[in-house]
């Protein structure tokens, strides 16, 4: 690959360091109060604006594995991946209207704190450790390998370079804590858009060019609709040789549904960001990064769909393959930003660099938190003073990325790291939504009930998977999403059975019980008309594209 970066290229990036680091001191000293206390330096205390909120959401979602991970999916089964995208927005306006609106009456800071008011210690403690362990083996390292491979991939810097400068760059900005986090991701999403397009620009303009009509967007379009019909298609069959990876309906109802509900509802390192706000605030601010959900596909799916129909006319066959001669549609992206022009390549690498440190930057946030008042002040230093806790948080982010750091390089053998991560999480994602959801809304829930739907939500779900090779094939093997919803399923069954089998008494289950009343749900019409936006978008895009 042409990994090499002209002089503009270098000022363009080099801009964007230099604004990003002072944007974010400027905030940090403008800010910062004279003692800073760990509602402060963890949740924002409430200083985040509703468009600081929602970039903030996105900005730690979209990562690496979303310019890399789902441009090598688009690549590899077509605009079908983009479900996890669109499916979000509409998963955002019920977090927004029935899931927030419970933290926040409650006063629930982290998502432990839940499950210990909710149900006991020993579940809050359970999933906060599950919760750690997934976040910085999982979430962080993939991240950082993905971003690391891109970037080494364009940039004429070695790998392990690139690993230890985004873990140094993402330590620095998340040592800020979350109101340098949350402000910051406004200019790292505004980054990240404007690079994104411009490499969607190129893609299209590239196919256009290349089938001889010019650099024209619209024909680009046409040309993927005529060459390449089967990767329009949201919906896949079962004769589609991906339909493992996104069955059929599923992506609407099912498995879909219950991983975006679990991400998006259940997830520290994204509900974080508006336990600090009001109802009102909060509820904008998600309803913002729905919007910007819409566009995500545009600016990481489309170029590696419009890559593969290149490919399949006999361009850039050397670029899509490793050295072994193995096609890999992870090299989708980077392939198109190697032939941006100089410049515009400086600007496709700021954004990418922004999407990574903006994401890494956010969960390490997130582990600091779940770590610090979930684990340390609660077994090892009961009575830690606000600025021992802070100090603590900072500590955290810096081993959690160092560990990310060592392990990173482990997953060079991925094919699609976007699917990697999603069937990964997917093993936790059900048992989490049901114990979550029972919990707000049912009662009659018992700690017992909680402690079995924490235990059980792993076991079940590597039974299911692995069960078809154990028994030769004699056990059906469901897609992953599939197994997401039997397991969630089951879960949900085995807490009712032992919440009915076993009751505990009105006294005990007052002390866990949490407040919820019909007032909490009531939404302004402005809510309400952005509610209905979004949802006439998202079955247009599903109607159009079935």
């Amino acid at each position: 690959m042409n990994n090499v970066l002209q002089t503009a290229d270098y000022i363009v990036f080099f801009i964007y360091f230099i604004l990003v680091t002072s944007y974010g001191l400027y905030i940090y000293r403008s800010k910062k109060t004279a003692a800073t206390s760990s509602n402060e330096y963890f949740l924002a205390e409430g200083s985040l604006t509703w468009w600081a909120i929602g970039a903030s959401l996105i900005a730690s979602n979209i990562s690496a594995e979303h310019f890399i991970g789902m441009s090598g999916s688009g690549f590899a089964i077509g605009l079908a991946i983009a479900s996890y995208e669109w499916m979000s927005a509409a998963t955002l306006i019920i977090v927004a209207m029935f899931i927030l609106p419970i933290y926040l009456k409650n006063k629930i800071f982290t998502m432990p704190q839940f499950l210990a008011k909710r149900y006991s210690g020993t579940v809050s403690t359970i999933m906060a450790i599950i919760w750690l362990l997934i976040y910085v083996f999982v979430n962080l390292t993939s991240i950082i390998y993905l971003g690391a491979l891109a970037i080494s991939s364009i940039a004429p810097v070695s790998f392990q370079f690139c690993v230890i400068g985004l873990s140094l760059f993402s330590v620095i900005v998340t040592l800020g804590g979350m109101k340098v986090i949350g402000y910051t991701d406004m200019f790292q999403v505004i980054v990240l858009i404007l690079g994104g397009l411009v490499t969607t620009y190129l893609a299209l303009t590239l196919l256009s060019d290349q089938f001889g009509f010019g650099k024209d967007i619209l024909k680009g379009l046409a040309i993927i609709a005529d060459e390449a019909p089967g990767h329009l298609h949201m919906i896949l069959e079962k004769s589609n040789p991906h339909y493992n990876e996104l069955p059929g309906m599923s992506v609407l109802i099912g498995g879909m549904l219950i991983n975006n509900l679990a991400y998006w509802g259940c997830n520290q390192y994204i509900v974080q960001r508006a336990l600090g706000a009001d109802l009102k605030t909060a509820r904008k601010g998600i309803l913002f990064a729905a919007f910007l959900k819409l566009l995500v596909p545009i600016i990481a799916v489309l170029p590696g769909i419009a890559m593969y129909v290149m490919h399949q006319n006999g361009l850039f066959q050397q670029e899509m393959v490793d050295t072994a001669g193995v096609l890999k549609p992870d090299h989708a992206y980077p392939t198109l930003m190697n032939l941006l022009p100089a410049g515009l390549k400086g600007v496709a690498l700021a954004a990418l660099t922004a999407a990574i440190v903006a994401s890494l930057a956010g969960k390490a946030n997130s582990i600091s938190t779940i770590f610090s008042l979930d684990i340390y002040k609660k077994y090892f230093n009961s009575k830690a003073s606000e600025k021992n806790l802070v100090r603590t948080g900072r500590w955290c982010v810096v081993v959690c990325m160092v560990i990310a750091a060592f392990v990173a390089p482990a997953l060079k053998s991925l094919d699609q790291a976007y699917q990697f991560i999603q069937e990964y999480v997917g093993f936790f994602s059900p048992g989490v939504l049901a114990v979550f959801l029972l919990g707000m809304f049912w009662k009659k829930t018992t700690p017992s009930a909680g402690l079995a739907g924490a235990l059980l939500t792993v076991p079940l779900a590597a039974i299911l998977k692995f069960l078809p090779m154990w028994t030769d094939g004699a056990f059906p093997d469901y897609p992953f999403l599939d197994r997401m919803t039997i397991v969630f399923f089951l879960i949900v069954f085995i807490m009712v059975g032992i919440s009915l089998a076993n009751p505990v008494s009105n006294e005990e289950a007052q002390i866990h019980e949490i407040e919820v009343d019909k007032s909490m749900f009531k939404v302004s019409s402005e809510f309400i008309i952005s509610s209905f936006i979004i949802s006439g978008i998202l079955i247009a895009l599903y109607t159009v594209f079935w």
